[in-house]
């Protein structure tokens, strides 16, 4: 996972939560479930490029002794 890939996912979560904030606030459903799926988006994002990285790392090729 590049440093870009995981700010952006970051960035989509804060963004997702801004937004489900001023849905609650101003008593928006709509927004504040457009900002729930944002947020969870972005999570589902960050946790499949953490499983990318791992999967990188294993090449399989190392015997064990």
């Amino acid at each position: 996972m590049s440093i870009f890939d995981k700010a952006k996912a970051k960035a989509e979560e804060l963004l997702g939560r801004a937004e489900q904030v001023y849905g609650e606030s101003h008593g928006d459903a709509a927004a504040t479930v457009a900002g729930e799926a944002h947020v969870l988006e972005a999570e589902a994002e960050e946790q499949e490029l953490e499983r990318q990285e791992h999967h990188r790392d294993d090449d399989g090729l190392a015997g064990a002794r």
